[in-house]
């Protein structure tokens, strides 16, 4: 690909991609041509560099009819199952199976995938804007593994959090929204 064939794409570091299309016919001359878009992303700081390398490539291979720039932006959106599949691994222990039983690790399985679910709707719901970015371990590690101590006084439960963790706001934001969900089943009259 010569340098005019790449385009410029938004990105989330500013001029940090380009993308370009050519034709590609897979294994042999049997199968029909597809469209090969090719994403080329400049170094990131404290990403790990090859040597005599300026970009990193991500290539994709599709029949769609459409605009190279709008595929490719599709592609990138979709690609998250990536990241879903790397948290049920590390997040909530889908690494490793407990048994050698299918039965057994079925079970396993659903409940991990509950639970990381039910982890994704608490960030959703409580965090928002910030939930999509956050793994499970990070949401675990921060927010629900907490340092605080509960007391009663007056009948009135309190959480006292540590004074200067530094999460103290995410997660005060996260409870008043989650408090301010109406409970299923009860009907509040104005």
């Amino acid at each position: 690909m010569l340098k005019k064939d790449w385009a410029p794409i938004s990105y989330w570091i500013g001029d940090g991609a380009d993308v370009a299309e050519t034709s590609y016919r897979p294994f042999s001359d049997k199968h029909p041509e597809v469209r090969l878009i090719v994403r080329r992303v400049k170094p990131t700081p404290g990403s790990q560099l090859a040597l005599f390398a300026a970009y990193d490539y991500h290539a994709l291979i599709t029949n769609r009819p459409g605009e190279m720039i709008e595929l490719e932006a599709d592609h990138r959106r979709h690609a998250i199952v990536e990241d879903v599949i790397r948290d049920l691994k590390y997040g909530v222990g889908l690494n490793h199976l407990p048994s050698g039983r299918f039965g057994a690790n079925a079970a396993w399985t659903i409940l991990n995938v509950i639970a990381h679910n039910l982890g994704r709707y608490l960030g959703r719901i409580g965090l928002g804007r910030d939930a999509p970015t956050m793994t499970t371990k990070t949401l675990r590690t921060r927010l629900l593994s907490l340092p605080g101590r509960m007391t009663t006084s007056g009948g009135r439960n309190t959480l006292h959090l540590p004074k200067d963790w530094p999460w103290a706001e995410s997660f005060t934001r996260m409870l008043a929204k989650l408090r301010s969900i109406p409970q299923p089943g009860i009907c509040l009259r104005t």
